[in-house]
């Protein structure tokens, strides 16, 4: 293992499979992300799930025992948010996605509509609610001549004994009834989700160490950021897929504990 041997200004971290795994701390990580703030350090949260907001993510840390307010987190529908208000300010979009996607969005001041002609943009997330009538709506909208964004493009979400299929199983279905590719995904490891996080710390990538469970999102946007990735071996990602992967991960860390040099 090539743990770190020096300590950065602020760690960002990834939460499934990384700090937690669904109403657990993973071992090691809520001490090490305690000592690390009192140390000094800032330790934010990066989260390519959009099912639930910042503040929900918040308050789950907080349940577990690392008190942490709405501003240190950052997910994929808050980036998603600013990206459209930057590119379509008050379009009409047809979302496949949960409710929590969805009541951002109109909060933002999106309309959300169903009618295929009225579509100004498709938005493709994580969906334990995707059905057939949303595929349709999608495909007729995007053949009316609508855009197409995505959240995120996980391939699936890690949970307790498993996983669930992500947003990428969405993506892949609009893609292949109406042969359009996804216009932009806006989560890991997009540079769109690397500006967020650093515009929050407000400090040079150098500086920052991002760490997560996956290399194709996780580690690959830190390292595209300028920043330090470190893998952690607590979720997505075992030996067998980092050998095999040609992203190579500045660390590689058996537990968040491996963060602070021995």
């Amino acid at each position: 293992m090539n743990t770190p041997d020096q300590l950065y200004d602020a760690y960002i971290f990834d939460l499934d499979g990384t700090v937690y795994l669904g109403e657990a701390l993973l071992p090691g990580a809520g001490e090490t992300i305690t000592r690390l703030r009192n140390m000094g350090r800032r330790a934010v949260f990066l989260s390519n799930n959009p099912t639930h907001t910042r503040a929900q993510y918040a308050a789950k840390l907080t349940r577990l025992g690392l008190p942490t307010p709405a501003e240190d987190v950052i997910n994929s529908s808050y980036v998603m948010v600013d990206f459209l208000r930057r590119r379509l300010p008050g379009a009409n979009l047809f979302v496949v996605g949960e409710a929590s996607l969805e009541n951002e969005l109109r909060q933002a001041g999106f309309t959300l509509t169903d009618q295929a002609t009225a579509v100004d943009a498709v938005i493709a997330s994580f969906d334990r609610t995707f059905t057939y009538r949303k595929l349709q709506i999608a495909f007729d909208a995007i053949r009316a001549g609508a855009r197409f964004f995505a959240t995120n493009a996980d391939r699936y979400c890690p949970v307790p004994g498993g996983g669930e299929p992500d947003a990428a199983a969405m993506i892949a279905a609009i893609e292949a009834c109406t042969n359009t590719q996804v216009e932009a995904v806006v989560g890991k490891p997009s540079a769109y989700m690397a500006e967020a996080i650093l515009g929050l710390l407000d400090l040079p990538p150098q500086r920052c160490i991002m760490t997560g469970d996956r290399l194709e999102t996780d580690v690959l946007m830190g390292l595209n950021a300028g920043m330090a990735g470190a893998l952690t071996l607590t979720g997505a990602t075992d030996m067998a897929l980092l050998a095999a992967s040609a992203v190579r991960p500045t660390y590689v860390i058996q537990q968040l504990s491996e963060l602070i040099p021995g």
